[in-house]
């Protein structure tokens, strides 16, 4: 937000329930998180409220944020010499309105080894991340060999879209 030269504050929420129902396509599911994350707060007229989750697609499978380091390994070993999907919902909420969208890139992993990944989350405690890792992080410098979609997407925020939304709702 600071790269767009807009002026924020930024509000935490912890113990916002991330959980979704069943049969969701992948894109559906972090609009359907960033949605709940949005109701949680209380705005008032002139305020408009950014939410956002992401989710790591592999195999028809989410890969969400790990419980603990030994997850976070197997997430990785799943992910390598793979290219898997990185689904970011946003939600834009007024006191008047709301509107949601999603944005997907698709990251591929080479082979990084056992010892490579337990590196990884050994120094970078990945576990507040979906698929375990941030690719502006080591395990991005010597892990992912290919991009294709937003390299903010990936971070968790399509800053791009997010521009191109605000600027379609004259909110810029």
């Amino acid at each position: 937000m600071d790269g767009l030269g807009l002026s924020y504050e930024v509000r935490l929420m912890k113990g916002i329930d991330e959980s979704y129902p069943d049969g969701l396509k992948p894109d559906e599911i972090p609009v359907f998180i960033s949605r709940e994350k949005a109701s949680a707060y209380t705005l008032t007229p002139d305020e408009l409220l950014i939410t956002a989750d992401t989710i790591v697609w592999l195999d028809g499978q989410v890969l969400g944020k790990p419980c603990d380091e030994d997850e976070a390994c197997q997430m990785l070993r799943k992910l390598r010499t793979q290219t898997h999907q990185v689904v970011t919902g946003v939600t834009l909420t007024t006191t008047e309105w709301q509107q949601s969208f999603s944005c997907t890139s698709d990251v591929t992993f080479g082979p990084l080894t056992d010892e490579e990944i337990r590196h990884y989350v050994t120094h970078y405690h990945p576990l507040d991340k979906a698929g375990a890792y941030g690719i502006q992080e080591w395990i991005g410098y010597v892990g992912v060999t290919g991009l294709s979609g937003s390299y903010f997407n990936v971070m968790g925020l399509p800053v791009q879209r997010l521009y191109t939304e605000l600027k379609k709702l004259n909110a810029i």
